[in-house]
């Protein structure tokens, strides 16, 4: 017989299956995404900050565009399913479109704080923005 105490754990089961069938499966590519969200998210408040330009509304605005981008890879999750034949192609290109973008946004936030930024890794993100022949 389940109890109330099972409730908790059977929701984020719940919670935790529709996330996957929306987001598809737990790669590197999602981890990576949701890293550089969460890192140009941070360097942006501190960027703001360094400026003594802090803006609850600017802050809501950011947090409103990292959940369309996380909209924007269920879509093409989605229809990774709906077209088989792509094999996870629209959700890869999806994450690394952003993941690329949001790099060079953290690249444009550190730069902001005045710190230098390695040659080599500004290449690599804007070699993954660059589409490929």
């Amino acid at each position: 017989m389940h109890t109330w105490k099972d409730l908790p754990r059977t929701v984020l089961a719940a919670l935790g299956g529709v996330a996957a069938y929306l987001f598809g499966p737990w790669d590197a590519l999602l981890v990576a995404l949701l890293a550089v969200i969460a890192l140009d998210y941070l360097t942006g408040v501190a960027a703001a900050a360094a400026r003594r330009a802090l803006s609850s509304a600017v802050g809501w605005r950011g947090l409103l565009k990292k959940a369309v981008i996380l909209l924007v890879v269920c879509l093409g999750t989605l229809l990774d399913r709906l077209l088989e034949q792509t094999n996870g192609a629209v959700r890869a290109a999806v994450c690394l479109f952003y993941i690329a973008n949001e790099g060079l946004s953290v690249l444009e936030n550190a730069a902001a704080l005045g710190l230098p930024l390695p040659e080599a890794l500004r290449r690599a993100l804007a070699g993954l923005q660059k589409p490929q022949d």
